[in-house]
């Protein structure tokens, strides 16, 4: 069996695309593309993890499965993000699904479901680690268990998270740090760092772990 791991080129996942590669390879051929193309119909799995194009249904049928790990308990929170979404809004309980892809945004079949618990402190590039951690275990668990796991449709009310943008790293001037504290969370502090503005100007606040210790 034959095994594509399907992510987007200079992406945070890229890195952890390559420790999937390695678990699977232990028996399996697999091999990591940039791009839905390039992968044949040799392949009988395709893992597409934080791939952000839209893939034609004559591409999808070329392969058994085109599975995606989402974070947001589908057809709640499809869309972009919602892993960040979720903590802005306080949540603590990440509900990850690994759905099969079809043409429609996030509307799949579901195969697995997976629920992991923040602490609350946690900052950006801990809350990506967790994601990929989570997102390679859940690949893993279903290629493992594959012949006993059957799909089920998705029911219930679906809600949409919008794709972010520098803007939603900005700051309330009016609002104090622990009512934003989760936002903060979720900054990366070169790619979009938290900002304010104030008197005409805009100035950018950067978070990090104090490593002096624990209060």
């Amino acid at each position: 069996m034959k095994i594509a791991i399907l992510t987007t080129k200079k992406n945070w996942f890229v890195k952890y695309a390559y420790i999937l590669q390695k678990n699977l390879q232990k028996k399996y051929t697999t091999k990591i593309f940039f791009s839905h193309e390039k992968i044949d119909n040799t392949y009988s799995i395709v893992f597409i993890l934080s791939y952000h194009r839209i893939i034609p249904k004559c591409y999808l049928q070329m392969h058994t499965y085109n599975l995606v790990v989402h974070a947001s308990s589908l057809p709640k929170g499809k869309g972009w993000a919602p892993l960040i979404w979720q903590v802005i809004e306080g949540k603590s309980k990440i509900i990850f699904t690994l759905f099969e892809a079809n043409e429609s945004i996030d509307d799949g079949a579901i195969y697995l479901q997976h629920e992991i618990i923040l602490s609350g402190s946690e900052l950006y590039q801990d809350l990506r680690k967790i994601q990929a951690n989570t997102t390679i275990d859940i690949c893993l668990r279903f290629i493992k268990n594959m012949t006993n796991i059957k799909p089920k449709l998705q029911e219930g009310k679906e809600s949409f998270y919008k794709k972010r943008t520098l803007k939603d790293s900005q700051l309330d001037i009016h609002k104090t740090i622990k009512e934003q504290f989760n936002l903060l969370r979720t900054v990366d502090n070169e790619e979009f760092p938290a900002y304010f503005e104030i008197n005409g100007k805009r100035y950018i606040l950067k978070i990090e772990y104090d490593c002096r210790g624990e209060l």
